[in-house]
């Protein structure tokens, strides 16, 4: 007998085995070989050739609809990437079954998989799948079908999962009434994103959707409010359906007020969203936010504060009665909030401000030390708002002051004293009072009282100046605090060269203040509302804020009228926006002369030797460039060229040359100098620049290179250059032309060269532009084409404006204007982009952005997020609006920009994202 029968045998394996006792008829044996599978597993033996006999693929094919649907669920819960080509099949037939609770359960899966394996769903076509699924003739199939694509566009923010179309919109709003409250949840949600084509198909999704609103379920009437709250957008405010919409809010939102405290508390912020976009849907009902004995806190603060918002000239006495009495509660917190919204009553409703201003002078009688304080604290406000109405209870408020610890009261008291110094008999000593522990104040105190004392010395000179001396000097040689140290320069300076100047801006009329200063921000806000029912309107954060590891940013806004884009009006037209000069609009290129790079040149022309001193008004490029580019060029800078522009003559007129730098001051000492004062100037630093980059290698250019950057230096453009000549011979006779480019830009001058540029030798360039020529849209939009000759060649090349050389000087707009315009540019022109990895805070970030000219309008600070809403203007006229959100801690800013002309939105970005990293 041979060897061979130790390679022979007629077992077939342990796999095999396994395989085959799987499939047995009999369950107890298939049950035995599923343990031996998980023994197998345990002790480490590759036992996955048995999966698709082990796994519920087989359980996909089983008679009865529940297990077919329990299988299909439990494969989407196997998150291991190696098996899921094993699902594909069975999931593809499970959302065929015929039983609806299958392809319900196999709907929501296909998001699981997705999550798991984006590109092989892709691939697999299960999305066009869920996509049919929308005309399912079972409700929940479909809401489960709008879950799963709802889930799933996510991650892919710019697609078109859903194709919300009119036709989709009405299967949606037929199932809406028959499947259960969450799969209602999720279709209103998803009606929330359509945007409809007029005014009435919004009243007609509108009458299906308001029947939602007296639903048990909290999340569902939520989510029918956002809806409404939307299209309320699109409706003509002086229709009567308008009105009827309105009052049908109200009660649905009331009702959420009587379930448990923290229903109550959801509730709650979201009707404080609501109530700041339309307080006229809760205006009649007010009583319903009156506080209850037992509310815990976090009710009783957020119904305060709706109140307040809520609060008119006609229910004023019931708020007020109301806030009188809750100022005598235990809850130091809940008593404090109720003071200040007295206050609050007080400038909201100013036919209330005589009563608001006697209820706090009964509350500061009862001497319970916070509420004095914090009424103290509220009456500053007042003053500030209806000035020299109510000065005549100061005594009163001075009999208070040595009970004064904290620094709010402390530094609203004292800027009490100094602004109505000449009222009080003893303000000197009183300021005296404060000073004695100067050291040991909060920093608010100190700045306050440094202006305060300041203010008197210009109103009682003759009695004050030993004092105003003293809080000069503790502020600048005896403190370490920057902010304090350098207010004290500066009312130094003021006082030392010119007190009248000093008095004018020291003593100048304050702006009175108004009760909107708490309000969201109106964009925010309008992203809020598309956010109703989730934990943005709770956090009255956007998700970008608080959602980490997301894919993709999505920003939400309030639909636009159709109304006020189809007739192209405005619809903040007549206000502040309106009046600004409309941008340039940068013409296409259509079928203009493009590129110079594809000209033929043909040979190079002879040119006759030009020596720079008798240069004149001779085209330097010979003629020779003006035939490829199309002819007469036109003459001088008033010309109307073809395409690219004659070379500006050295008898240009001063208009167009950058004004000289003026000297700098002689130096002097002393504090005079500090701010450079004398002079009247102010120290400018300049603008970013872009480091100096290879435009021209030698090798193409016949040994001439030419590397270069662009910078914008005291309001004028400069294309800085270095010619280098890597020849063997001598280079001379330089000149330079530009194509038409998309902002106009021309040199100003001629070509500085005015040696001949030896083999090796190096020159450094500055040549000033502006943007007065002929205008032709480039792609990318900042390409500039540029030929430039000398006595060897004509080359050609094109380089990359930075677009802050663009950005003017007076680029800082009006807050009113701003955010008329804000409100006027339409949504869709809205871009954000993140700026990653940047570690500044708000204040760097504003000076550094001022310095190339993009300037801070406003800064807020929203629940510990900055956001700074900025400005700039480009040399065409064009505007761009932005809005910085920097969250401290995290290095990724979320920038988002408005503009008429959205293609510039992206440069404009990459040049952020350039100055904040350099």
């Amino acid at each position: 007998m041979t060897d061979s029968k130790y390679f022979t045998t007629n077992k077939k394996g342990e796999i095999f085995e396994l395989k085959a006792e799987l499939n047995n008829e009999k369950k107890e044996k298939r049950k035995e070989a599923v343990k031996k599978v998980i023994a197998a597993m345990t002790v480490g033996k590759d036992v996955r050739y048995t999966f698709s006999d082990v796994s519920c693929t087989q359980d996909c094919e089983d008679p009865n609809p529940l297990i077919r649907a329990l299988a299909v669920r439990t494969m989407g819960c196997i998150r291991v990437d190696k098996i899921t080509e094993y699902l594909c099949e069975p999931l593809r037939k499970c959302l065929k079954d015929e039983d609806p609770y299958v392809r319900k359960t196999a709907a929501v899966c296909v998001a699981k998989l997705h999550d798991i394996n984006a590109q092989m769903v892709e691939d697999q076509g299960f999305l066009d799948s869920l996509r049919d699924l929308i005309a399912d003739s079972n409700p929940m199939v479909v809401a489960n079908a709008v879950a799963a694509l709802s889930e799933i566009s996510e991650s892919h923010p710019n697609s078109n999962l859903l194709d919300l179309n009119p036709q989709n919109i009405n299967k949606l709003l037929t199932a809406l009434n028959e499947c259960t409250e969450w799969g209602q949840t999720f279709i209103l949600d998803c009606l929330s994103n359509y945007n409809p084509k007029d005014e009435r198909e919004a009243q007609s999704i509108c009458e299906r959707v308001t029947p939602r609103l007296s639903h048990a379920n909290s999340a569902v009437v939520l989510s029918a409010v956002k809806v409404l709250m939307k299209f309320l957008e699109l409706l003509p405010k002086d229709s009567d359906y308008y009105n009827t919409l309105l009052k049908k809010l109200s009660p649905p939102l009331v009702t959420l007020l009587s379930g448990e405290p923290e229903v109550q508390y959801v509730a709650l912020r979201n009707i404080n969203l609501i109530v700041q976009k339309r307080p006229e849907i809760l205006k009649q009902e007010i009583k319903v936010f009156f506080v209850k004995y037992n509310d815990p806190i976090y009710v009783k603060l957020e119904k305060l504060d709706i109140m307040i918002r809520l609060a008119s000239q006609a229910n004023i006495a019931q708020v007020l009665a109301e806030l009188k009495e809750y100022a005598t509660e235990v809850d130091v917190d809940f008593v404090r909030k109720a003071v200040r919204a007295i206050g609050r009553c007080a400038i909201k409703v100013e036919q209330s401000a005589e009563r608001c201003v006697s209820t706090l002078l009964d509350l500061i009688q009862t001497k319970v030390n916070y509420v004095v304080q914090e009424a103290i604290v509220v009456i500053r406000d007042i003053f500030r708002k209806y000035p020299n109405k109510y000065e005549s209870i100061i005594a009163t408020l001075c009999e208070n002051l040595d009970s004064l610890d904290e620094p709010d009261a402390r530094a609203a008291m004292i800027w009490i004293v100094g602004e109505y110094a000449e009222r009080i008999d003893n303000a000197d000593e009183l300021l005296e009072s404060f000073l004695e522990g100067f050291h040991d104040e909060s920093t608010q105190v100190q700045l306050t009282l440094l202006t305060a004392i300041v203010k008197l010395f210009l109103k009682k000179p003759s009695e004050t100046q030993e004092l105003v001396q003293q809080v000069l000097s503790l502020a600048t040689q005896d403190s370490d605090n920057p902010d304090l140290r350098d207010r004290g320069y500066i009312y130094w300076r003021l006082l030392s060269t010119d007190p009248v100047t000093a008095k004018e801006v020291v003593l100048s009329e304050k702006p009175l203040i108004s009760e909107e200063t708490d309000l969201i921000e109106p964009t925010l806000l309008d992203e809020l509302i598309c956010h109703i029912g989730s934990l943005a309107s709770v956090y009255h954060k956007p998700p970008s804020a608080f959602v980490e590891g997301s894919h993709g940013i999505h920003r939400k806004h309030l639909p636009v009228q159709h109304s006020s884009i189809d007739t192209g009006e405005s619809p903040v037209s007549g206000g502040p926006a309106a009046a600004m000069d409309q941008p340039h609009v940068i013409p296409s290129q259509g079928d203009l002369l493009g590129d110079l790079l594809n000209l033929d040149l043909g040979p190079p022309v002879n040119v006759p030797q030009v020596s720079s001193m008798q240069m004149g008004a001779v085209d330097l490029l010979g003629g020779g460039l003006d035939s490829l580019l199309g002819g007469d060029l036109g003459g001088g800078v008033g010309g109307s060229p073809a395409v690219g522009q004659n070379f500006i003559p050295s008898s240009v007129p001063n208009t167009f040359a950058p004004s000289p730098t003026p000297a700098p001051p002689a130096t002097s000492s002393g504090l005079n100098d500090l701010f450079e004062l004398s002079t009247g100037m102010a120290i400018t630093t300049g603008g970013y620049a872009v480091p100096k980059a290879v435009w021209l290698p030698a090798v193409k250019a016949k040994g001439l290179e030419i590397s270069g950057t662009f910078s914008r230096r005291q309001g004028h453009m400069y294309m800085d250059m270095t010619f280098t000549n890597k020849a063997l011979q001598h280079m001379t006779d330089f000149a330079i032309q530009f194509n038409k480019n998309s902002f106009g830009v021309i040199p100003t001058s001629p070509l500085p060269v005015h040696t001949p540029l030896m083999p090796n030798q190096s020159i450094e360039i500055s040549l000033p532009l502006n943007t007065i020529g002929p205008v032709m849209k480039m792609d990318p939009l900042n390409n500039l084409q540029v030929a430039v000759k000398n006595s060897i060649d004509v080359f050609y090349f094109s380089v990359l404006i930075p677009l802050n050389v663009f950005f003017v000087e007076d680029g800082k707009m009006e807050r009113q204007v701003f955010l008329a315009t804000w409100k006027d540019i339409p949504n869709e022109n809205e871009l954000q982009y993140q700026i990653k990895d940047c570690h500044l805070n708000a204040d760097t970030v504003s000076g550094k952005l001022q310095n190339n000219n993009i300037y801070t309008i406003a800064k807020r600070n929203v629940e510990g997020q900055d956001m700074l809403y900025q400005s700039l203007k480009l040399t065409n006229g064009i505007w761009i609006l932005a809005e910085l959100r920097i969250q401290p801690g995290n290095p990724n800013y979320t920038l988002s920009l408005k503009c008429r002309a959205p293609e510039v939105s992206q440069y404009v970005y990459q040049m952020y994202d350039s100055v904040l990293k350099n």
